[in-house]
């Protein structure tokens, strides 16, 4: 936006971070906040301090670094009332769990080392971060984060104490982030919708059993590769030989490749989804009941029936989206979810391709807000940064769904 147009909006943006930012427990610290705010919406190239101070007519270079870098705000109870409101407003069908990159030149920035990096396609410096986002097909936002720390950081005392890393975080896989978030999120009494999540997630069954266990329904893309036996295959008992313990049930039939189970027959249907660009976004689609047989699910029924002994040897049944686009000679893309096969086709399209949102997160928040331009090193910054981009966001989610607001062109 334009500097008179953001001058315009300051009315309601005080409304907004007095409400967002009411835990900050000092007026100075709230006005410094609402000057952050500013800079991040106010055109311009970069989005880290000093040129937005700049650009602002009341900016204070001195007075924004110290509230991003060293004021010892909580950024989590801003993030929970941010979640709150944007919960409240956009009414999510899903949370799409991802992560994000920003590649990093030097190696001081806290969470830096040589990894994959989504952003580049390939391995390079960079930071990564794990992120839930509330979803539907007109709104998104996201509404927690976490920082992931590489395993070189966990116990390199001095890198750790440079960047301020506490003492209680360690190197945790980005599905244990993830499933943090979402407990942190539940814990807000917020109800928690469909969880979505491409397949560097869905591809963990410990992940999807964790939800599970939580009581949350999910769709998730998941690789070809893992292995299933169809919806029919039951275990046999084989005979007791006499000697040694009793054998356990067994299936005769070896577990197969998801690409496996699609036989000629299966029937795909076309489903759209939504409007694009360039018109109707369409694809056939089946759904087919399948149980995953990969060792975890094994260990994971075996545990439920009160231990390998006790186990009946029947691995329970999921449901299986399959895309197959007319003009593809074989399925394109594979989503397992908890959701019974009975629900409508159409609505686990949706929610399996609602992860498009997010990329206009990104967008939003990278080009538009600044999320990758924050030059400090510290956890504490860091996170500061993050979570007054995502408020910045979130004020302008709620004007698009303001019937009565009117956006700047």
């Amino acid at each position: 936006m334009r500097l008179g147009e953001v001058e315009r909006l300051r009315g309601e943006l005080s409304e907004f971070v007095a409400d967002v930012l009411a835990s900050l427990p000092r007026r100075d610290q709230r006005r410094w906040g609402e000057c952050y705010l500013r800079g991040l919406m106010l055109d311009g190239r970069r989005k880290s301090v000093q040129p937005m101070a700049e650009r602002l007519p009341d900016g204070n270079m001195q007075a924004l670094q110290q509230f991003v870098n060293q004021s010892p705000w909580d950024p989590l109870p801003v993030r929970r009332r941010i979640a709150q409101k944007l919960c409240e407003a956009v009414r999510p069908e899903v949370w799409v769990v991802d992560d994000v990159s920003f590649p990093k030149c030097g190696t001081l920035s806290v969470g830096v080392a040589r990894q994959y990096c989504g952003t580049l396609g390939k391995r390079a410096n960079c930071q990564v971060a794990v992120s839930v986002h509330a979803a539907t097909d007109t709104a998104s936002c996201p509404l927690e984060w976490e920082l992931f720390l590489p395993e070189d950081w966990a116990h390199d005392n001095g890198r750790r104490r440079r960047a301020g890393v506490p003492d209680e975080v360690g190197h945790v896989s980005k599905t244990r982030l993830a499933l943090g978030l979402l407990e942190r999120l539940a814990e807000q009494d917020l109800t928690v919708p469909v969880i979505v999540a491409d397949a560097g997630y869905g591809r963990s069954v410990s992940f999807r059993l964790a939800l599970e266990e939580r009581g949350w329904s999910y769709v998730m893309a998941v690789d070809p590769k893992e292995v299933a036996r169809p919806a029919a295959a039951e275990p046999s008992q084989p005979e007791y030989g006499g000697l040694g313990p009793p054998t356990l049930p067994r299936y005769r039939e070896p577990a197969k490749p998801l690409t496996a189970l699609i036989d000629p027959g299966t029937g795909f249907e076309p489903v759209t989804w939504r409007q694009g660009s360039k018109g109707a976004m369409t694809s056939n689609f089946a759904v087919l009941e399948v149980r995953p047989s990969g060792k975890e699910a094994t260990r994971t029924a075996q545990e439920t029936a009160g231990g390998r002994s006790r186990w009946n040897g029947v691995l329970p049944l999921r449901t299986l989206l399959v895309e197959q686009p007319a003009e593809a000679a074989e399925p394109t893309a594979y989503w397992m979810t908890n959701l019974p096969a009975t629900t409508p086709v159409a609505d686990l399209v949706r929610w399996a391709k609602m992860r498009w949102r997010i990329e206009h997160d990104y967008r939003e928040l990278k080009h538009g807000l600044g999320l990758d331009h924050f030059e400090g090193r510290t956890w504490r910054g860091w996170h500061h940064h993050v979570t007054l981009v995502t408020a910045a966001q979130a004020f302008l989610t709620l004007r698009r769904l303001d019937p009565k607001a009117r956006m700047p062109a």
